[in-house]
This record gives structure tokens, C-alpha cells and sequence, in this order.
């Protein structure tokens, strides 16, 4: 028999989430009360889409705008990325975060590093106030960041992550690949360009405004080095190979999408960053 999506079940699941339980939990309960999972999935994504946009309108917030999405609304185990079939590890409504298994290859994570590592330098922040760039203190690795397409290792994860992500290559930055040693780390940030700061029109005029992140895990440290989500709670440990994708459709805290890298507390980490923009990057 066709389950029905009524009001009242979408008041219910905006009650759910604005109590405190997670996106998981409240799947959990609705299947555990004989919804199909498909159902409920479709009933939480669309409800918390339709309240996110409420409240975005209602606190005068800029309105949505499209962004990356990958094909996770069926619940599958893998994706086509093309080249390579990438597993699908961890799914939250949400904010939208998807944690991703076996997006790179041991071969590729070293031919990364190994290409970056002459380059790498004091890691630097985007200038908002300037639309520049420069040392920030909560920002302490390593990187450097490769032209889009510059060799034929870049070029193919780029294709792979544009299928992977339905979002065009030419709508992505370059890789910037990221080295942290003991004790380093990158604080708790949000990815987009705030509205309000005066460089923030020089940083748009070059593809508009940054609608999703994806981190790549290069390499293991012994201990420490997730990628954390505080305002949902979320750790990704940084497996090697793994990737984990956030998408925010507004330059506004209300995506949830404040994220940073815990500190490496022994071993190192290297990662490679993919951030895509609204329009074409040049």
C-alpha cells in the first residue's frame, strides 16, 4: 500500500529535529513505525528543505540557490563516478554531508602528495575584507593549491567528482592539497564568502559564490585529524581513500555547515580540497 506524506507528518518531523535528535534518529523511528525506508527518506529531505527555505524567508536571509547533489535520494550503496564505483558511507539530510568511501585510490592519494610536496608552503585563508589572501592563525598545515586540469591526475578526479557530485568541472577550483603534522589544525569555519565584508564582490567576480566542499583523505594519522561538524555533532575520521561532501545553499550560519580539522595529535594528515562555485571559475 502507497504511504501518503501528510502535513502531519512533516510536523512531526520538524518537531523531531528542532528537539534535539539527529537526522538518523528520526529515520530510525519513522522505520521503526513501519515506513518504508524510501518513504521516509523523501518525507525527511523534502520537509527539512521546505523548513530550512521558511526560515531562511522569514529571517530575510538571501534565498537558496542550487547546489551540488549527489544521487543519494534512493538510498544506494555505491554511485558511478565514472572511472571508479565510489561507496556511499554516511547520509545526513541536514545540513546535506555525505561521507564516501573509496573515492581515490592508494595510487592516486601518492601521486597527490608526491606532486604537492615541492609546492607546499605556510597554508593561507581567503581575505575576505581585502579579497586576497593571508596567514591566519587558526589555519596551521601545509598546502598548495594545483590549476584545474593541470595534469592528467587532476583532470581525471576532477571528471570523477563533477559525475560523482552532478555539479560541472568548470564550476570547481583547483585541487588544493593540505599537509598537517602534530599539533596543527584548521578551527571550526565556514567555507562560503561572507556577504558582509568588503572583499567578498572580488572573490564572486571569479564564479560566484562557493555552494559545496569536498574533503579528500590522502593519507591516515596515528591519532586525531577528523573532519568535524559541530553544530550536528558529526566526526569523519580521516580514512585514507575517503572523502567526505557538505553543500550550503546560502552564505548564512543557518546551513549548519560550520566544520574544521581537529588537531593532528600524532602522526600527519594530507588531504586534497575541492570547493565548487555557483558559476564557471576562472
Amino acid at each position: 500500500m502507497t504511504q501518503a506524506i501528510t502535513t502531519d507528518l512533516r510536523r512531526w518531523i520538524v518537531a523531531q529535529v528542532q528537539a534535539g535528535h539527529s537526522a538518523d534518529a528520526v529515520l530510525q523511528s519513522m522505520k521503526t513505525s513501519g515506513w518504508s525506508e524510501d518513504v521516509a527518506i523523501e518525507a525527511m529531505e523534502s520537509t527539512l528543505r521546505e523548513h530550512l527555505q521558511q526560515q531562511a524567508q522569514a529571517r530575510t536571509l538571501p534565498p537558496g540557490v542550487p547546489v551540488p547533489e549527489p544521487a543519494v535520494g534512493e538510498s544506494p550503496l555505491y554511485l558511478d563516478a565514472g572511472d571508479r564505483r565510489v561507496a556511499v558511507l554516511t547520509v545526513v539530510a541536514a545540513p546535506r554531508i555525505v561521507v564516501f568511501g573509496d573515492l581515490l585510490s592508494d595510487a592516486e592519494c601518492d601521486a597527490l602528495m608526491d606532486a604537492a610536496r615541492p609546492r607546499l608552503s605556510r597554508s593561507l585563508t581567503v581575505a575576505t575584507a581585502t579579497g586576497g589572501q593571508e596567514v591566519n592563525a587558526d589555519r596551521t598545515s601545509q598546502g598548495m593549491f594545483f590549476e584545474r586540469g593541470e595534469s592528467e591526475l587532476t583532470a581525471r578526479i576532477e571528471a570523477r567528482i563533477a559525475l560523482l557530485l552532478n555539479w560541472p568541472v568548470a564550476n570547481g577550483e583547483g585541487l588544493q592539497v593540505l599537509r598537517y603534522g602534530p599539533g596543527t589544525e584548521y578551527k571550526p569555519h565556514y567555507d562560503y564568502f561572507d556577504p558582509e565584508q568588503p572583499g567578498t564582490p572580488t572573490l564572486l567576480a571569479r564564479g560566484g559564490q562557493r555552494v559545496g566542499t569536498l574533503v579528500m583523505y590522502l593519507s591516515e594519522p596515528e591519532k586525531g585529524g577528523a573532519t568535524t561538524f559541530p553544530d550536528v555533532g558529526l566526526s569523519v575520521a580521516p580514512k585514507r581513500g575517503h572523502a567526505v561532501f557538505f553543500s550550503y545553499a546560502r552564505p548564512h550560519p543557518s546551513t549548519r555547515t560550520l566544520h574544521g580539522g581537529a588537531p593532528v595529535l600524532a602522526g600527519e594528515k594530507w588531504i586534497a580540497t575541492k570547493w565548487l562555485r555557483a558559476g564557471e571559475f576562472r
